[in-house]
């Protein structure tokens, strides 16, 4: 009785064996077998590397986050323009300032081979206007001539600065720094001589509202007359100054694998000719990155499209010349969320691979092995014959 169970339950063996005197082994069945096992490794490695990484999810929402500031990293180089001779300036729609922002920015001066000449230098904003002066001359010049770009008899030109100030109300060209009298001791003369032999490495980061705003590396000290924001060349013209650079790095935040935070690294802008004005305008779009851990990044990503013309002089209606970056924010915010993936699912698929690899090599094999046996048939019935 028990061996009739035992029987009928052989019954249900689905992997029936055959016997050893009946199984033939061949060469070809043989490169089957081996490249089969070769290609199963490299599926198994393969999805051994998927499981390891994670699952990144993406979800799009309106953006409801408010109060913290948009941080923007930078490292560009002007390889035809001393750092004395350019500034950074930036603002946004809600209408703030920072004429030549340079708290969290430094700068590090390049011969004209882009070999750096000194260690990098961080200017406090405080100071960014603090010229030397004399304090001898100082003391015996109580009021110092403006050489004719005075409005009134009481104003007095003390420094450089206020002689570059005076012309620069009047919208006067400055006349020769080496005939001023209170240049003779300042440092205009040296800067001006090194404008154009030597290029300049801005980099670092800065802090600004979280709104639409722009920001421009140009030469030339900025200010604002009756809201009108111009840049002071002289005594150059606008067409002398070669902007072409290097953007070696931008970005509105951390990086991250899967975003595109940074599709303006190592991106040149050529100017072919003098006064080249550098226009980029950005599409940011904030990024929320959630890590497996359960921390969360705030980034953001951007498309950008560019555009260049070249300008006369230095006006409102043609612009200046200058690398501008225009950005605007999206009111919709990606989301990525990092997840595990699952154990199950990477047994399934390793199963799947190993049956899957198995069966077709069996399939490719057996047809093989038919087709070889019936042409050899052929030939000896054909030597017989």
């Amino acid at each position: 009785m028990a061996s009739q169970i035992i029987g009928k339950f052989k019954q249900l063996d689905a992997y029936a064996k055959t016997l050893e005197d009946f199984r033939v082994k061949t060469a070809t069945g043989a490169i089957i077998t081996v490249t089969g096992a070769f290609v199963m490794i490299l599926l198994i490695l393969s999805e051994l590397h998927t499981y390891m990484s994670p699952n990144i999810s993406e979800e799009l929402f309106v953006d409801t986050s408010r109060g913290h500031k948009l941080r923007i990293n930078f490292d560009i180089v002007v390889p035809r323009i001393s750092c004395d001779y350019l500034v950074l300036d930036a603002m946004d729609s809600s209408g703030e300032q920072h004429l030549q922002m340079d708290h969290n920015v430094h700068k590090r001066r390049l011969d004209l081979d882009g070999v750096p000449i000194q260690e990098p230098v961080k200017e406090d904003i405080s100071l960014s206007s603090t010229v030397k002066q004399n304090n001898s001359e100082i003391a015996v010049v109580t009021c110092g001539s403006c050489y004719g770009a005075a409005f009134n008899d009481s104003q007095c030109c003390n420094t450089c600065e206020d002689v570059k100030e005076a012309y620069r109300l009047r919208r006067w060209a400055l006349p020769d720094l080496a005939t001023v009298e209170q240049c003779k001791d300042d440092d205009s003369l040296e800067r001006t001589n090194l404008a154009l032999k030597e290029g300049c490495q801005i980099y670092g980061y800065m802090e600004v509202n979280r709104v639409g705003g722009s920001f421009h590396i140009a030469p030339g000290k900025s200010f604002t007359i009756n809201h009108v924001h111009v840049h002071d060349v002289q005594p150059f013209s606008s067409s002398v100054f070669n902007t072409t650079h290097i953007i070696r790095h931008l970005s509105f935040g951390s990086d991250i694998e899967s975003g595109n935070t940074a599709p303006l690294d190592g991106i040149t802008g050529l100017a072919k000719e003098g006064a080249v004005m550098f226009q980029y305008y950005l599409k940011i779009v904030p990024t929320m990155y959630v890590k497996l851990d359960g921390s969360i990044l705030h980034t953001n990503q951007f498309s950008v499209t560019r555009h260049q013309k070249s300008v006369s002089n230095i006006n409102v209606e043609s612009g200046m010349p200058g690398a501008f970056f225009s950005y605007e924010l999206s009111p919709l915010m990606v989301k990525y969320t990092a997840k595990e993936r699952s154990i199950g699912h990477f047994a399934t698929n390793v199963c799947a691979i190993v049956g899957g690899v198995f069966t077709v090599a069996g399939i490719f094999d057996t047809l093989l092995y038919h087709s070889l046996n019936a042409f050899q048939n052929k030939v000896v019935l054909g030597k017989a014959g």
